[in-house]
């Protein structure tokens, strides 16, 4: 069984208030079958041995899912694998003797909690402002009986795939966090259920996303970085929906 010899340059951080610094840690003998958090989980192991604090990191189910798992590795959000999250970056891309550097996400909207871990509840207000259903359908319809384009729902399951992680956030140059928005946006705004709230949807939630992100200026790199490969086309999306949401909504207040 191949093993390998690393070094670790992780930023330990105590707390939101308190400054950060790099510490360097050796990990030897990590097997090359090792996920990048089983190797992180070893060094965790050696550091309690040793009567010392354990590397702080998100984590949950470790199968590419919950999108809790987000380290920037090597300046890059969940290292060098495309389309792969931490938990599913396996050590065998690394060679014997190298050294990798950890941090966390770097974004104003998600402050450093402890280490590797970081606040990511400005999401959660995104999804809060919109992502929802409300339409009183009675009994539940089989699902089968509602007709959807194939092309539609081929778009929505791809949009419907972001897993809330955060990469594109921390890719991006300008912390945006358009990509996480309109995917959240598009996977309802394309489906006949999700019409009875499409426009407020759009506006209350791209408006909530204003309040703790950047701007998007397509460096595209939001794209690059995600695990899920969500295509940057969805913001396109976004943009023309929310422009239609300011007449549409206007218009529905006129209304009352």
């Amino acid at each position: 069984m191949e093993t390998l010899n690393l070094t670790l340059k992780v930023w330990r951080q105590d707390g939101p208030n308190d400054a950060g610094r790099f510490e360097t840690y050796d990990a030897p003998g990590i097997s090359a079958d090792m996920s990048f958090l089983e190797m992180l989980d070893a060094v965790n192991e050696r550091l309690i041995d040793q009567g010392k604090l354990p590397i702080e990191f998100d984590h949950d189910c470790r199968e590419g899912i919950c999108g809790s798992c987000g380290i920037m590795i090597d300046g890059k959000a969940h290292g060098p694998q495309k389309g792969t999250a931490t938990c599913q970056l396996h050590m065998r891309h690394y060679r014997d003797g190298d050294t990798i550097v950890l941090e966390p996400w770097r974004a104003a909207g998600f402050p450093v909690l402890r280490d590797l871990m970081v606040d990511r509840t400005a999401l959660d207000e995104i999804i809060a402002a919109g992502g929802y259903i409300s339409v009183n359908t009675g009994s539940a319809p089989d699902a089968n009986m509602i007709p959807i384009p194939k092309p539609a729902l081929d778009s929505a399951m791809d949009a419907a795939a972001c897993i809330q992680c955060g990469a594109c956030v921390a890719a991006c140059p300008n912390s945006a966090a358009q990509l996480f928005t309109a995917a959240k946006i598009q996977h309802l705004n394309q489906l006949p259920q999700g019409q009875a709230e499409r426009w407020s949807r759009t506006e209350n939630m791209v408006e909530k996303m204003e309040e703790f992100f950047g701007s998007c200026t397509n460096y595209g790199e939001c794209e690059e970085a995600c695990p899920k490969e969500i295509s940057i086309d969805f913001i396109a999306y976004m943009n023309r929906d929310y422009v239609r949401s300011k007449m549409q909504n206007r218009r529905l207040l006129g209304q009352r």
